[in-house]
């Protein structure tokens, strides 16, 4: 690397650390970690153990905003030091210590940005994902599935834990459908990108005549809620079924009817669980479930948005996704909220969704700001 272009790498870490300055308010922040200490160390703080661990959690969440900030600010410097001596008294292996860590510096600079991006009420917590195919019965299903195994890869790659709480395979091969929980900081912040109707067109594995067919699946985020969050729920509004459960590629299969399915009767909403080993268990997370669902329904302002958000009214099909991923005449993703697209479409299936994902959350933020 130049050093003409370590110079102009340093100038936009710098109107990006500046930036970052400009939009945090540095002195909230810190009158607020410390009201929060003030509060844990009060003889009664733990007297109501959800109301605690929630400040608990509010200050863990500003103290990483804030302490990551400093660092990345007290980072900067260093670099800035460093190349100023690198300039003084040329060396080579100190360039090659100063192009290392600016590159690992420019990761660290887009890690943090995408984190402050996240300002919705339910940003920071857990996730719920399901998927369902479109039409289209062995491809669609087996669509479902490529998509189930790329948002596992990037769970993996964020180290959140995924928990199936439904699964039901498809008819020859792919799913029916399926319900993860994704649990970690910012899991349903990130993951609300992903939320719409995905595209796929390729050669279709399944066509002994070789032919190109265009597939389609769903994919729903909604918020895991945290114990503070009260939705009322009418029992008599719930319609329940016992079923017997049975685990992806058909392991772990219950002799007992442990599954459960809920129907919520005023809404049509449906969720299942089968993830834990009693009934009891999976009526806990189904309501869960049902809540987190309720909770997204009842902020939409009417009847058109909610219907998006549920994604049950509207068709799975061509024309309503938010991204096509494209195997053949040519390799090619592309999200068409954003225009954001890339070549490398095996990185994507591997789950390399942070450029979307960036790109969607920017986008949103300059929809808010104008």
């Amino acid at each position: 690397m130049e050093q003409y272009e370590i110079n102009n790498l340093l100038e936009q870490n710098k109107t990006q650390i500046d930036s970052f300055r400009g939009s945090l308010d540095l002195e909230k922040m810190e009158a607020d970690l410390a009201e929060y200490e003030a509060d844990m160390v009060q003889p009664g703080f733990w007297d109501d153990s959800e109301k605690a661990q929630s400040v608990i959690d509010a200050n863990n969440a500003l103290k990483k905003v804030y302490d990551e900030f400093n660092n990345l600010a007290d980072e900067y410097e260093e670099l800035r030091l460093l190349n100023e001596m690198v300039k003084e008294e040329p060396d080579p292996d100190l360039s090659k210590e100063l192009v290392n860590r600016i590159q690992a510096f420019q990761a660290k600079i887009s890690a943090y940005e995408r984190n402050i991006l996240l300002s919705g009420e339910y940003d920071h917590n857990d996730a719920l994902l399901e998927i369902h195919p479109g039409a289209g019965g062995t491809e669609s299903q087996d669509w479902a599935s490529m998509l189930l195994r790329m948002y596992q890869r990037w769970a993996d790659q964020h180290d959140y834990q995924v928990t199936t709480l439904d699964f039901q395979n498809g008819d020859e091969a792919g799913i029916k459908s399926v319900t993860l929980e994704i649990k970690g900081l910012n899991a349903y912040g990130f993951l609300k990108s992903e939320d719409g109707i995905h595209r796929l067109v390729r050669i279709s594995p399944f066509d002994s005549n070789k032919r190109r067919h265009t597939s389609f699946a769903s994919v729903e985020i909604m918020p895991v809620l945290d114990q503070n969050t009260e939705i009322e729920i009418d029992e008599s509004d719930i319609e329940m079924d016992v079923f017997r459960a049975s685990g992806a590629g058909g392991q772990h299969i219950n002799k007992t009817s442990s599954a459960v399915r809920l129907t919520h009767v005023p809404t049509g909403i449906v969720v299942a669980s089968q993830g834990q080993r009693s009934q009891f268990q999976n009526r806990d997370t189904a309501m869960k479930m049902l809540q987190a669902k309720l909770a997204h329904l009842l902020a939409e302002k009417n009847a058109k948005e909610l219907d998006e958000i549920r994604g049950e009214k509207s068709e799975i099909a061509w024309g309503s996704q938010i991204r096509s991923y494209v195997f053949h005449p040519y390799n090619m993703v592309k999200d068409h909220r954003t225009d954001h697209e890339t070549a490398n479409v095996q990185a994507v299936m591997d789950g390399d969704l942070d450029g979307f994902i960036d790109a969607y959350l920017k986008a949103q933020l300059s929809d808010e700001e104008a």
